[in-house]
């Protein structure tokens, strides 16, 4: 009986643990990747400045030849980063929003490798510097929900977690906030974006892979506003004409964006599919070479996120009149070329210069008006107006503005549907699924036959 008792005993401890291990594994894995996904984050945004500062280094600001050295930089810049991510990096192009958003919705698991995976974080990265340190118009914020989206999804290889569609919208929120330092934005941007519902089953998954990102985020670059304090406050008296303008104007605006992207695009891919990577390297390089003219002729002021002008602008220095067109051309050129880079800063920087030029006509105040140009707009160009003003909260530390900000957005978002009822990063995924869709009816006809 003693034996019996004994090896009972010792069947009852082995299976506390095999318990125990089974359900701890999958936890650390899962914060062990939120972690990374800050560091990754911060190391991201590091190069991405050494990126724009090496290409002012080689421009110069003097007006001397070397101010005309994009136009052979540029072009180059964009056809090279397209080759290697056609030939090295397939499913790197373009934001990385649309990818992580279309993951979610495929359900093979080689499918998702095509879009999320650690090639693709070391692709995605490295060519987004790459395309900052040649001029190109984009942003580093997109990128960093693929990568977030891509680094969760490996985890959860590596810990048996069956959550897929969860931990990428985990993934994709700590990459928002790890990029921005916008917590609350992460989170709004999951629900409102990329899931376009609320799921009560990841919101613990979605809060503990915030938190734990912008913890590491923190712990390396501390307690920062992406782009200073604005000190402006609305006062509706006096500035309601603005709130309307920036709201209906800008969410005009934005909507055009999102429509030309779309069609020219899909117009780019008809023509490309004949020859693909011959085709693509022309579209990249002519791309290139016009955003170089863009920025020579702008002054050099169209160049890469357009961060530093939109902080001036919230700061109170007013931008040149016609910067939010150039910056808009910049970035659409940029965009459809095909290299890998986000829209979010060039947006942002966009809504800035419309929120200025309108300021100048209305005689208000350039840092608010250029706070509800991009909450305007950029409400108008991804149709998410509770992302766009919450992030805007968080970036620019005043909540003075909240409700002027949300009206903005909110008109923003109303004149956007107008003009068109398409979101630009869902129909972008529907790209994506489609080629997934055809490579396994593709991959089944031969069975068949």
């Amino acid at each position: 009986m003693a034996g019996i008792s004994r090896k009972y005993r010792l069947l009852r401890r082995s299976r506390a643990m095999w318990v125990s291990r089974r359900v701890w594994q999958p936890r650390l894995v899962f914060w062990a990747g939120a972690i990374s996904i800050g560091l990754i984050s911060v190391l991201f945004a590091l190069l991405a400045d050494r990126a724009q500062a090496l290409f002012h280094a080689m421009t110069g600001h003097d007006g001397g030849w070397r101010f005309y050295v994009p136009l052979v930089v540029t072009p180059l810049g964009f056809v090279g980063c397209a080759w290697l991510a056609h030939s090295f990096f397939p499913g790197s192009q373009g934001s990385g929003i649309p990818q992580a958003i279309a993951a979610r919705h495929l359900r093979d698991e080689d499918d998702r490798s095509r879009l999320l995976s650690l090639r693709l974080v070391v692709g995605k990265i490295a060519l987004t510097i790459v395309g900052l340190a040649c001029g190109a118009s984009i942003g580093r914020e997109g990128p960093t929900v693929q990568v977030g989206a891509s680094v969760m999804l490996q985890a959860a290889r590596w810990g048996g977690m069956a959550q897929a569609r969860g931990l990428i919208l985990a993934g994709s929120a700590a990459g928002i906030a790890a990029a921005f330092n916008t917590p609350l934005a992460g989170i709004v941007f999951a629900i409102e974006e990329m899931g376009r519902a609320y799921e009560a089953r990841t919101n613990g998954l979605v809060l503990t892979a915030v938190i734990l990102a912008g913890l590491a985020s923190l712990g390396l670059l501390g307690n920062y506003t992406y782009f200073g304090v604005a000190k402006d406050t609305v006062a509706f008296a006096t500035d309601w004409p603005l709130v309307l303008a920036c709201g209906v104007i800008g969410g005009g605006v934005g909507a055009l964006f999102s429509l030309l992207a779309l069609r020219v695009m899909r117009r780019i891919r008809r023509w490309n599919a004949l020859q693909p990577l011959p085709r693509t390297l022309m579209v990249a390089a002519i791309c290139g070479l016009a955003v170089a003219v863009i920025g020579v002729a702008s002054g050099g002021l169209t160049f890469g996120t357009g961060y530093a002008q939109a902080r001036g602008a919230i700061e109170g220095t007013p931008l040149p009149a016609f910067f939010f067109v150039e910056k808009f051309a910049a970035g659409l050129l940029s965009m459809v070329s095909g290299i890998p880079g986000g829209l979010f800063a060039p947006s942002l920087a966009v809504g800035a210069g419309l929120g200025s030029t309108l300021g100048l006509v209305l005689g208000a105040a350039t840092g608010t008006a250029a706070l509800l140009g991009m909450a305007g707009y950029f409400a108008g160009v991804v149709q998410a107006p509770m992302t766009a003003f919450v992030i805007i909260l968080e970036m620019t530390g005043n909540h003075d503005n909240v409700i002027a900000l949300m009206c903005a957005a909110m008109l923003g978002y109303g004149t956007a549907r107008l003009i068109s009822n398409e979101p630009l990063y869902h129909a972008l995924s529907r790209v994506f699924i489609a080629e997934a869709i055809r490579r396994r009816r593709a991959e089944a006809e031969p069975s068949r036959s």
